[in-house]
């Protein structure tokens, strides 16, 4: 691994970690709580990207992620934190075919794009395929 920019490394013990130490110290009871919460926060995550990824098709796997994004933002208009190589990436899609899918769907009506930004658009058609 390569970092973008000076850090530092810490090594940690994980058997240490695991179990508290005897004088079941404050330091080492909060150090073990965020560890939960950012391995937790991490699940998640991981989990959303599964469901998106499991998606049988580009469309399918488009709309599950921008949906997501919609409900996380409360709003049908927002932005998401990738250029559109990384969200293809992020999806495990090729990046044309992605561009392609992006473009019917604003041909169809279903959404409105530029570039991080996306605006959805529900419809009360029953052939609507973006459900909130």
């Amino acid at each position: 691994m390569i970092a973008d920019e000076d850090c530092e490394i810490i090594s940690l013990n994980v058997q240490r970690l695991l179990v508290s130490c005897p004088t079941a110290c404050e330091h080492h009871q909060k150090l073990i709580r965020n560890l939960v919460s950012v391995l937790a926060n991490k699940i998640l995550i991981l989990n959303d990207k599964i469901t998106h990824v499991g998606k049988r098709t580009t469309r399918d796997k488009l709309l599950s992620y921008l949906s997501a994004e919609s409900i996380r933002h409360s709003s049908l208009s927002f932005d998401i934190p990738f250029d559109r190589q990384q969200l293809a990436d992020y999806l495990c899609i090729d990046r044309a075919a992605m561009s392609t899918e992006i473009s019917k769907l604003q041909k169809e009506g279903y959404l409105k794009t530029n570039r991080k930004h996306f605006e959805l658009t529900v419809s009360n058609d029953t052939d609507s395929r973006i459900k909130m």
